[in-house]
C-alpha cells in the first residue's frame, strides 16, 4: 500500500507494521480519484427514520463533539481527508483525492479532491484543510483529539491542491490516523464558533438541517456531493428516544427503520419484525477509581473489587450473554489482542486477602454510575458481588453522564465509577484505544489521578516506543507492556467488553450494516 519511499529499507519497515497493526489499514482497491463520480438523485419523497439511543450531550463542531449522537450524525455531515467505514472499518478516501504520499520518512503530501464543496456552496480549500488540523492541534483549544495526532509537527499548503504534512518522527499509522480530524469551512468557524457548533457546515453526503435536545435531529442529502457514498434518500430524520421502551416500540410499529442499542430483553421479539444482529465491541463498562484518594491509591485495594465482582452473573443475567469478560484492555476478537498477565476470576477470598494485605479492615464507599439502562442493570449485581465481601459496605448513586462527569468525577469528588465508553468509534489501532484512556491530561491527570505514579510514567514510554517501532511485532511487543501495567494497576479498567444489539427493517433498507461501535450509519444505505 505503500508509495513513494526513498528508502527500501524504510518501505518494507513500514509494509510489515501495516500488515499487522490495527484492523482494516488497507485502503479499498476500487478507490482511486473521486471527482469524476456523477451524483444520482435519490428518489423523490424518501426517507429513512431511526431511533438514537443517546440524547444529544454536546454540540456538533468536530473539534469538541464527543457525545454519542454527535458523533454518529457528523460521520453523515463531515468528511476528513481519509474516513473509516463506520461499519467495516475499512479506511477510503474521502476529501483526498489520492493515498496520501509519502516523501521521506516524516513527510506527507495529500491532494484534495477535485470539485469538493462545503454544503454552503464555498468550495474546499487547502487553507480549510490546514486550519481544520491547526486547531485542533492548538493547546489553547483543548480538542480531545489532540492526543490522536501529537506526531504531527505543522501542516502547510504546498499549491491550491496539494497540503503537507511535517512529522515529528516517522508514523506508520498516519493515514488511518488522517480520520481524526474533519475538515471544516475556516471562514465559518471564524465568524462564530458557537453558531457553527449548533448549525455544522461540512461536505458529507447529508446536510444537517436541524437538531432539538431530546426529540430529533433531521438531515438533507447534499446534491452537491461528489464522493463515493452520496446520500441514498432525500431527508432522514433520527429520533432521540433514549428510553428503551419507546425505542423498540417505534421500531415495532415501523415509526423507524432502524434502531440502535436493543435491549438485551427485548432482541428476540424485535426479530419477528426485521433483524437484529449483536457485533462485538470494544465497548467497555469499566471501572474507574479515584487514585488521589485512600484507600483507592493503593493498587491492591484496586485489584481486590475487581476480584470480587461475579463478572459471570453480570454477563448472564444483565446481558444476556452479550458481553465478553475483559482478559485485555481490548476485546478477545482486536486483531492485536493479547491476553494480559493479570486476570481478575471472581473470588471473594482473594478480594478480602488483598484487602488485608492493603491493610483496609473495613471498606464503605458510594458506588457513581452512569443512567445508561444496561449500566442501571449492571450496578446493582456489582454492589451485591461487592457487599458479600466481608468488610465491605458499598452504596450506589445513579446519575446522568453530564452530571456525573461535570459535578464528580471532574472535581475529584468521587470514589469509585462504573460507565460505559467505546473510543473506537475514532479508530481501531491499539495506540489511539490506549491514548484515549491514558494519554494527555484529561483522563489519567484530572479524572483518575494516576498521571503521577511511576507506573503511568512507564505506560507512556511503552506507548512512545510502540508508534516509532519498525516492525508490527516491535509494535505489539511495547503495547503488550503498556497492557500488562495497566491490567496490574487498574486505575481504570474494563469489566466487560459488550455486544452491541441492532435492529433494522431488512425488507425497507439496502445496504445497511450494525456497528461495532455505538450509533447507527447510513452511509451509502438506502430505501427499497
Amino acid at each position: 500500500m505503500a508509495k513513494h519511499f526513498e528508502h527500501n529499507e524504510s518501505r518494507r519497515g513500514f509494509m510489515k507494521l501495516v500488515a499487522g497493526v490495527g484492523a482494516g489499514i488497507a485502503f479499498s482497491g476500487t478507490l482511486g480519484s473521486l471527482s469524476s463520480n456523477a451524483y444520482a438523485a435519490p428518489a423523490a419523497g424518501s426517507t429513512i427514520e431511526a431511533g438514537i439511543a443517546y440524547p444529544i450531550s454536546t454540540g456538533f463542531d468536530p473539534l469538541t463533539s464527543s457525545g454519542a449522537s454527535s458523533l454518529a450524525a457528523n460521520l453523515h455531515i463531515f468528511e476528513g481527508l481519509v474516513d473509516l467505514h463506520p461499519a467495516t472499518r475499512q479506511p477510503y478516501l474521502a476529501l483526498a483525492a489520492k493515498e496520501p504520499e509519502q516523501v521521506d520518512d516524516t513527510t506527507w503530501r495529500v491532494i484534495l479532491r477535485d470539485g469538493a464543496v462545503f454544503h454552503n456552496g464555498n468550495p474546499v480549500t487547502v487553507e480549510d484543510v490546514v486550519y481544520s488540523f491547526e486547531r485542533v492541534l492548538d493547546p489553547a483549544k483543548a480538542s480531545l483529539f489532540a492526543q490522536f495526532i501529537p506526531f504531527i509537527e505543522t501542516v502547510k499548503a504546498v499549491d491550491n491542491k496539494v497540503v503537507e504534512f511535517k512529522l515529528k518522527y516517522p508514523f506508520a499509522l498516519f493515514k488511518e490516523r488522517l480520520t481524526i480530524v474533519k475538515i471544516v469551512p475556516k471562514a465559518l468557524v471564524e465568524a462564530g464558533q458557537s453558531a457553527f457548533d449548533a448549525n455544522p457546515v461540512g461536505t458529507g453526503p447529508y446536510k444537517f438541517v436541524s437538531a432539538v435536545k431530546d426529540d430529533r435531529i433531521v438531515f438533507e442529502a447534499n446534491s452537491a456531493y461528489n464522493g463515493i457514498y452520496p446520500a441514498q434518500v432525500e431527508k432522514m430524520t433520527w429520533f432521540l428516544l433514549s428510553d428503551d421502551a419507546a425505542r423498540v416500540t417505534a421500531q415495532e410499529s415501523g415509526r423507524v427503520q432502524a434502531i440502535e442499542s436493543v435491549p438485551y430483553l427485548d432482541a428476540d421479539r424485535l426479530k419477528r419484525k426485521g433483524t437484529v444482529e449483536a457485533v462485538q465491541s470494544f465497548g467497555l463498562l469499566f471501572l474507574m477509581f479515584n487514585c488521589k484518594k485512600a484507600p483507592f491509591d493503593n493498587p491492591k485495594v484496586r485489584q481486590a473489587l475487581h476480584h470480587g465482582i461475579d463478572t459471570q452473573k453480570l454477563i448472564d443475567v444483565a446481558f444476556f450473554g452479550n458481553a465478553q469478560k475483559a482478559t485485555s484492555y481490548v476485546q478477545a476478537t482486536h486483531p492485536d489482542y493479547v491476553k494480559a498477565d493479570t486476570q481478575y476470576e471472581y473470588s471473594k477470598e482473594k478480594a478480602a486477602a488483598l484487602l488485608k494485605e492493603a491493610g483496609v479492615e473495613k471498606l464503605e464507599f458510594e458506588l457513581l454510575s452512569t443512567d445508561h439502562s444496561w449500566v442501571k442493570e449492571c450496578a446493582p449485581l456489582i454492589l451485591e458481588s461487592w457487599n458479600a465481601i466481608p468488610g465491605v459496605k458499598v452504596s450506589l448513586k445513579h446519575l446522568q453522564s453530564g452530571a456525573l462527569y461535570g459535578g464528580h468525577v471532574d472535581k475529584g469528588l468521587y470514589e469509585v465509577v462504573v460507565a460505559p465508553g467505546d473510543p473506537s468509534v475514532f479508530g481501531n489501532d491499539l495506540d489511539l484505544l490506549l491514548s484515549w484512556w491514558f494519554r494527555g491530561d484529561v483522563w489519567p491527570k484530572k479524572r483518575f489521578g494516576w498521571s503521577d505514579t511511576p507506573e503511568y510514567a512507564e505506560v507512556q514510554t511503552y506507548l512512545d516506543e510502540a508508534v516509532k517501532a519498525k516492525t508490527a511485532e516491535e509494535a505489539r511487543g511495547f503495547w503488550t507492556k503498556a497492557i500488562n501495567v495497566i491490567a496490574k494497576e487498574v486505575p481504570l479498567y474494563p469489566i466487560v467488553h459488550r455486544k452491541l444489539p441492532t435492529a433494522w427493517n431488512d425488507k425497507q433498507l439496502s445496504g445497511f450494516q450494525p456497528l461495532p461501535t455505538t450509533g447507527l450509519s447510513f452511509v451509502g444505505v438506502g430505501r427499497k
